[in-house]
């Protein structure tokens, strides 16, 4: 049996591109007092990125206070303030707060205990204080579980092993619960998002996840980290058989609007694919073949690349012979296609009936020859 793991928070980070409408910009103020620090230490406000992104910096002063401003530009973003390169303190930032921070000034003190520290002036840093709270109990049952689990491992004891099982999975279940009864509170606030991106596993809690998706792409829809969230549960949603294919418009190699829709009373795969993909490339053969055999029988392909480079783009289309319907944005990862389609690798296709319902998914080589035959053999 397994020992008991519990799996640490993780940033959301990734920020996608969208054409919306650019929020005004919304300055902020960090100020505070470091217990323990030194007149002339330095101060930095930073993007919480990997690596991270400095700001501006200031010094404490001889009694440790400090005061830092920035200007929040995109509704809502993480920021880390470092002191002396001793202590990192998430700021979940909206834009307009006065923020005060009081801290020791240490990550761990010389018995390696956690430093302690407070940020007021925002819901966000109440509701991350009161997560982080939960989530560090969570942890100390845990680590207290393992040191129990690996001696009752010892002495072969199995009904004490079952028993902080037992205790773990009702522990999760209590602590999950309590995550979700907050959600709702937070409403559109960030530090929802980062709630449940962080604290909520998809599999488990999918209905929640997208319901915070729901209420940012309603009422918080210039947000870009809402943004990249919303992107990622519409990834993880994607579209299943039997659904109607979303129609969306690309411009084709000539630089013309076609619409899925424009395919209409055809069947019609949609070809998710990439001129850098190898396996893509590989099976265009097959698809080539099938093509020119059941393209005068009412079949038709719409392949969507997933290019940045339109000249490779191009010149896959006319190496591999590709003589159906092309379209792109040329936005990589970042297609909003395939972003609403839950395309998370390539290739990948969606095969639609003719009246744009999804019959089937990512069928390749033999098994969608033999699905064309069917639907078209006989006509």
């Amino acid at each position: 049996m397994k020992k008991i793991k519990y799996i640490a928070l993780l940033m959301l980070l990734s920020v996608f591109a969208f054409a919306q409408q650019e929020p005004m910009p919304k300055d902020f103020t960090v100020s505070g007092k470091v217990k323990n620090g030194s007149a002339g230490e330095k101060v930095f406000l930073q993007f919480s990125t990997n690596p991270p992104v400095t700001l501006d910096s200031t010094t404490l002063a001889a009694d440790g206070t400090f005061i830092i401003k920035g200007t929040e530009k995109d509704e809502g973003n993480f920021y880390m303030l470092n002191i002396a390169d001793r202590q990192k303190i998430v700021l979940l930032v909206e834009g307009g707060e006065n923020f005060v921070v009081t801290t020791d000034g240490y990550d761990k003190n010389d018995k390696g205990e956690p430093g302690k520290y407070t940020v007021k002036g925002s819901e966000n840093m109440d509701y991350y204080a009161q997560l982080m709270q939960m989530n560090q109990a969570m942890v100390d049952k845990v680590n207290k579980w393992n040191d129990d689990y690996a001696k009752a491992t010892e002495k072969k004891d199995n009904k004490k092993m079952q028993e902080i099982q037992n205790n773990f999975q009702a522990a999760e279940v209590e602590h999950v619960a309590k995550i979700k009864a907050l959600l709702p509170e937070m409403g559109t606030s960030l530090v929802a998002i980062f709630a449940a991106n962080n604290m909520l596993n998809p599999e488990r809690d999918f209905a929640e996840m997208e319901a915070v998706a729901q209420r940012f792409e309603k009422e918080k829809p210039s947000s870009k980290i809402a943004q990249s969230y919303i992107s990622f549960i519409k990834r993880m949603k994607g579209i299943s058989v039997g659904d109607m294919a979303p129609d969306f418009t690309l411009n084709n190699p000539e630089g013309q609007d076609v619409t899925l829709s424009s395919l209409r009373g055809k069947y019609v795969l949609i070809d998710f694919w990439a001129s850098w993909c190898g396996p893509c490339r590989m099976e265009n053969p097959n698809v080539v073949k099938l093509y020119d055999k059941y393209k005068d029988k009412g079949f038709a392909i719409y392949g969507v690349s997933l290019d940045k480079d339109k000249a490779a783009w191009l010149a896959a289309i006319k190496k591999d012979n590709l003589t159906w319907t092309h379209g792109s944005d040329l936005k990589f990862w970042n297609s909003a296609v395939a972003q609403t389609y839950g395309v998370s690798a390539i290739p990948a296709t969606f095969l639609l009936d003719k009246e744009g319902k999804v019959i089937a998914k990512n069928l390749r080589g033999a098994s969608l020859e033999a699905k064309i035959s069917e639907l078209l053999g006989g006509e």
